[in-house]
């Protein structure tokens, strides 16, 4: 998207100039809290409230940020009585972009159609900064638009603009410019990207695979990064009405481990530092190590140097079902801190992994939220 390239110094000035180093994170779609940790650590910022469906989820993202309301389904959010942030993050869902979905699109109806949610909030909440994350099909999915007064709707959304089989018909043979040809329908992140620009946001993007931050796994996912480009209609902005916080109208979840002043607690995301400050680091397995990973070895010992910790074991025996992966593995391959998903009694083994599956892995978000800063 062309317009006003955003750089780590402008960013570091503007908090400067502002006075203000802790901006303020509105989170949507928050899992486990995985892009919080990146934005957290990246922007020094704080998530001052949240939006997650998922009863049990949302209580391990409040066990971690207790201090934090949950505004629960995003659908039913009064956005005019919801207090303003000056970061608003989500991963809309990703069922009906992924590759290995039923390939429906960003489309109204549909899982992934939230996104619309998404961006009426970016709209009444004017938020300086957006962080959207989401997965690799953002990039081949098609969109469909929801119908306008007086608009052409069969011009607009033409009738190859759904998949056909495995293929996506009419689409843009070039992935890497998206909505460059008006006669084609769009992809899901060019919808996306135009959203933003139609909300006077500009936006950079990047898609990478976790393992270029050295995790033993692919995991591509798509990140963008937008920015408001005009002065906020407020004023002075965000930080002008920060004294005067207005609560949700919608429901808060009841799921505070303790009272909202209770703020005395070290950086969530300080471990982050140290996981970023090995990477590229060289190792060797050692031979206990080759000989229980194989082929895997040398995978697995750079993830336990990054990320401070050895591998678990990676499967639970069971004699009806076979082995299946444990959830203490998936959240090494995570990069999470121990026990951050499975401490918790909320969720059973299934749930974790299905948890641990659908969140962010938070130096990977980290590293391209820096790449686009920079």
């Amino acid at each position: 998207m062309p317009g006003t390239t955003v750089t780590g110094a402008d960013f570091m000035h503007d908090l400067d100039a502002s006075g203000d180093s802790e901006l303020r994170i509105g989170s949507l779609f928050s899992g486990y809290g995985g892009l919080d940790l990146a934005v957290e650590h990246v922007f020094n910022a704080q998530t001052v409230w949240f939006s997650e469906i998922n009863e049990p989820v949302a209580r391990v993202f409040s066990s971690h940020w207790p201090e934090v309301p949950n505004l629960g389904d995003i659908t039913t959010i009064d956005w005019s009585q919801v207090e303003p942030v000056d970061i608003l993050i989500g991963g809309f869902p990703c069922q009906d972009v992924s590759t290995v979905g039923k390939r429906a699109g960003l489309a109204p109806g549909t899982r992934s159609g939230l996104w619309a949610h998404m961006a009426a909030a970016i709209d009444a909440l004017q938020p300086e900064w957006v962080v959207i994350e989401n997965v690799r099909g953002l990039l081949s999915s098609p969109a469909t638009r929801p119908p306008a007064e007086g608009d052409d709707h069969d011009r607009r959304n033409p009738g190859d603009a759904t998949p056909d089989g495995a293929t996506l018909r009419g689409l843009e043979s070039d992935p890497w410019h998206l909505g460059d040809d008006a006669a084609r329908p769009l992809r899901a992140l060019g919808a996306v990207l135009g959203d933003l620009a139609d909300l006077r946001l500009d936006a950079r993007w990047i898609g990478l695979p976790a393992s270029l931050v050295g995790a033993p796994h692919q995991r591509f996912r798509v990140f963008a990064l937008a920015r408001r480009t005009v002065p906020h209609p407020a004023g002075d902005g965000l930080l002008t009405r920060r004294g005067n916080p207005r609560p949700s109208a919608s429901e808060t979840r009841d799921d505070r481990a303790v009272a909202p002043d209770h703020r005395l607690r070290a950086p969530r995301a300080s471990w982050l530092t140290e996981q970023e400050g090995r990477i590229g680091d060289p190792v060797v397995p050692d031979r206990r190590t080759v000989q229980r990973w194989g082929r895997y070895a040398d995978a697995i010992t750079r993830w336990e140097h990054i990320i401070g910790r050895p591998a678990p074991t990676p499967a639970l025996l069971n004699d009806a079902d076979g082995p299946r992966p444990a959830p203490a593995f998936v959240e090494w391959l995570m990069g999470l801190p121990t026990g951050w998903v499975t401490d918790s009694d909320e969720l059973t083994q299934n749930q974790q992994i299905t948890a641990l599956g659908n969140g962010v892995q938070p130096l990977q978000a980290a590293l391209a939220l820096s790449a686009l800063l920079d």
